[in-house]
């Protein structure tokens, strides 16, 4: 079982150099399987500037074909959705009914592929990048698929229920007067999470349009990249808390698949940071100050270094992580003694220092020539 903990932490301070000082009150906790220091370069940002490094920690993840003889969307899917009551399953997303993972479309008789960012908004089509990225792709049978079409979430005023093949009633609505679709109320919160997702990894860096969450909501022959609606997703996204079933979804995309994250199930209070009553707040947010571990005390020296840095300033023992630009640990020790010099000569380029004591740390960025 996943066992998952809200993570504390505290305020930046920059040096006149750029540096960046952070101290994070503890205890940290686990939060699904997040490789150690994988948000860490995104701590301590807010609005626009967290968004942009997010996007620089999730983006060129690994690409499968949405159709292919090789690893493709289906199989990825296949993984990701599986029925842990039957292996031989996936789940619908919109229903919540388990069906035969092999029968993949068989001419509308099995299942297909929900883009829960509607590949029209944006105009992407299946081609790779938004069109097959699995962290938005989920299974569904095809009534529901043709019903739901491009309409932006939204809870419904003039109600429809959906239907599907092998259910009575998924539970899931369309407006008739609005081009609004609402899940069912188990997935709200995991649509939510899938359109914030979207919003973030694809900002138009890299060849692929930049999707924008939005509080309207487009008619049907608008290709224009925006989605909504972004106050209703927000409310989802609270109501509906992110769950094991999301948690391994998202495990299973990282270390089988893409390499990549949703940063919003891992952290969901990252949502409030970048669109909802936490805007203009850097994350993590972080009390004043630490009694024991103030960061005015803590010198990591010289920056550049070359071959050694100095660490002063600590009183008792502590511990030292360096990580890569990528979030993996490459050194990690125990700081017994003030002026202590560790050797990092094996170590080229830009990283991420954590020292931690007890239940407070602090981080700078670092260039080791």
């Amino acid at each position: 079982m996943t066992i998952k903990l809200p993570k504390k932490t505290t305020q930046i301070f920059k040096t006149a150099n750029h540096l960046l000082f952070f101290i994070l009150l503890l205890p940290v906790t686990l939060v699904a399987q997040i490789p150690a220091g994988y948000y860490l370069s995104a701590e301590g940002y807010a609005d626009d500037a967290l968004k942009y490094q997010l996007n620089q920690i999730i983006d060129y993840h690994t690409e499968f074909e949405y159709t292919s003889s090789t690893t493709d969307v289906w199989d990825i899917l296949k993984e990701t959705d599986k029925d842990p009551n039957n292996p031989d399953n996936v789940i619908l997303i919109y229903s919540g009914v388990s069906v035969n993972g092999a029968q993949e479309y068989n001419n509308t008789n099995g299942w297909t592929r929900e883009h829960v960012w509607a590949k029209s908004r944006g105009d992407f089509g299946t081609a790779l990048g938004p069109g097959t990225d699995v962290h938005a792709l989920r299974p569904l049978d095809a009534n529901t698929n043709s019903t739901r079409s491009n309409r932006g979430f939204d809870n419904c005023n003039d109600c429809s229920f959906v239907y599907d093949k092998w259910s009575n009633n998924t539970n899931s609505m369309k407006d008739n007067v609005e081009w609004t679709f609402e899940p069912r109320p188990e997935v709200k919160g995991d649509v939510a999470r899938m359109l914030f997702y979207m919003a973030v990894r694809y900002e138009g860096y890299d060849g692929y349009p930049d999707l924008e969450l939005s509080e309207s909501i487009l008619p049907s022959n608008d290709n224009s990249p925006f989605h909504g609606k972004l106050s209703t997703l927000l409310e989802w996204h609270r109501n509906d808390p992110v769950d094991e079933w999301e948690e391994n979804r998202n495990d299973i995309i990282y270390y089988d698949f893409q390499d990549n994250r949703n940063p919003f199930i891992d952290h969901p209070e990252i949502a409030e940071h970048l669109w909802g009553t936490k805007t203009g707040i850097n994350w993590p947010e972080m009390p004043l100050d630490i009694a024991g571990f103030n960061q005015e005390n803590i010198k990591m020296y010289p920056n550049p270094a070359q071959n050694f840095i100095t660490i002063s300033g600590v009183k008792g023992e502590a511990t030292l992580e360096i990580f890569d630009t990528v979030g993996r640990v490459v050194y990690t020790n125990v700081i017994t003694t003030n002026n202590q010099v560790i050797n990092v000569n094996q170590l080229h380029g830009v990283y991420l220092m954590r020292l931690t004591k007890g239940d407070a740390a602090i981080v700078q960025r670092m260039v080791i020539q």
